[in-house]
């Protein structure tokens, strides 16, 4: 699969975050096409090792074909929640530089109508990262209450017309079940009654089902639970997070991290001698004009880095 399909997002600014030494060990949580786990290998010596997991079995492939030519290389079919447990049991507690996390959904899952994710082309309403388990994004609205469809386009897509869209599906699926794109892009266009500037009336809906179907969220969750005990001193985490529900979640995950254990009021510790796991490196880095103007899905990504303290 050519690496050229997928523009890896922030390149420059993620391997500066990691700061890749030559015989270190890094993991990137979602490999895709390989562009950021390419960029890492380019910077270790021989002695140097990554190991790179995605649920998706097509950039399993991917990475296994590249692995197949290079020995410092060590590929997972993993979802987040499982990633922290694999590399567990890899003995990699305490050894891991640096832990990459690109969130965004690959160009070649976006731009092939068979996966589903797109309303650009039609396409069965599928949506799964990993098509080889889980449920359709078809199947979950064939078999949801009209609250939940309304409370997940509300709080996963933020979409205003929730109940509207949500009644608009139960009415539509009393007839026949969506089964493609195309036809849930044409329901959000007749019962979304006004448009965002520059955004298709779908777009939050599909966001919405993507995050649902995956359980983005609570992958993510658990990956970042499961991170800072891999780091060893001075690891770096980086996360590159593409819409706010994501990044919040990062965000909130850094401050508790780097703010040290809630203790009972009246526990005689000082603010300096609390247990702090991370650090923060900088603030929120966001892609520039000209990196946009190349690949316009960077313009929403937003990476957050934390170091690893004694």
């Amino acid at each position: 699969m050519d690496s050229r399909e997928h523009i890896p997002v922030l390149l420059g600014e993620s391997m500066q975050a990691l700061g890749v030494q030559a015989d270190g060990v890094y993991v990137d949580a979602t490999f895709g096409r390989g562009g950021h786990a390419r960029a890492i290998l380019e910077r270790l010596g021989p002695a140097g090792r990554l190991w790179v997991a995605d649920r998706d079995p097509t950039a399993v492939a991917a990475g296994v074909a590249l692995a197949a030519a290079e020995p410092r290389l060590n590929v997972l079919k993993a979802a987040f929640a499982e990633l922290p447990e694999h590399l567990r049991a890899a003995g990699l507690v305490g050894r891991v530089n640096g832990l990459l996390a690109d969130l965004g959904v690959s160009s070649p899952q976006l731009d092939r109508p068979e996966r589903g994710f797109s309303f650009s082309a039609d396409g069965p309403l599928d949506m799964r990262m990993d098509p080889e388990s889980g449920q359709s994004a078809a199947g979950w609205l064939a078999g949801a209450a009209e609250r939940d469809i309304a409370r997940v386009l509300k709080d996963y897509g933020e979409e205003r017309f929730a109940r509207r869209i949500a009644r608009a599906v139960c009415a539509a699926r009393a007839t026949a079940p969506l089964a493609t794109t195309g036809e849930l892009a044409a329901l959000c266009e007749r019962a979304v009654p006004t448009r965002e500037p520059g955004k298709h009336p779908a777009t939050r809906t599909f966001q919405a089902l993507r995050i649902q179907v995956n359980a983005e969220l609570d992958q993510l969750r658990s990956l970042l639970a499961g991170a800072t005990d891999l780091l060893a001193v001075g690891g770096r985490l980086v996360v590159i997070s593409f819409h706010s529900l994501e990044d919040r979640i990062v965000k909130r995950f850094i401050r508790d991290e780097s703010s040290g254990a809630a203790l009972p009021k009246g526990v005689p510790v000082t603010d300096d001698q609390l247990p702090r796991r991370l650090k923060p490196i900088g603030g929120p880095v966001r892609a520039g004009d000209d990196e946009v103007r190349a690949n316009p899905r960077a313009r929403s990504a937003v990476l957050r880095v934390a170091e690893r303290l004694p």
